[in-house]
């Protein structure tokens, strides 16, 4: 990650961690919310992140699926033309935009109905997009 994504690394969260009463073994990730000023937390494991133990930190967890489903919400243009584009560079093998959206719905299957029902529908290539 820290040759991907130099400033994506957190450090310097340790001493929070036993501060907090979310679920012991992802405390980690909590303080790390913390410390780096985040408001959200994406996750799976939402019990695991309860109301109470982020609330007095504004912080907030939320399942993937929603989270798409907001940023769909907020900037449709731009999520639709990731789409997109993740489908024209898949090469190894090639995928169509219908494709993409396939193995999306096995994780975020509200997320997918509410990108079709910007106008992906099965069958389809290309994104209903205007170029950049």
């Amino acid at each position: 990650m820290a040759s991907a994504l130099p400033g994506a690394m957190v450090t310097g969260y340790s001493a929070i961690i036993p501060l907090l009463t979310n679920d012991p073994k992802d405390r980690h990730v909590l303080a790390t919310a913390i410390h780096a000023g985040a408001q959200l937390i994406v996750t799976r494991n939402i019990r695991d992140f309860p109301a109470v133990a982020l609330g007095p930190y504004d912080i907030r967890a939320q399942a993937p699926d929603g989270f798409l489903q907001d940023l769909l919400e907020s900037e449709p243009e731009t999520v639709l033309r990731i789409i997109a584009e993740q489908a024209a560079d898949l090469r190894r093998p090639s995928q169509s935009v219908d494709q993409v959206l396939a193995r999306l719905a096995l994780e975020v299957p509200g997320f997918v109905r509410a990108v079709r029902g910007k106008g992906f529908r099965a069958g389809h290539t290309e994104a209903p997009l205007p170029p950049r």
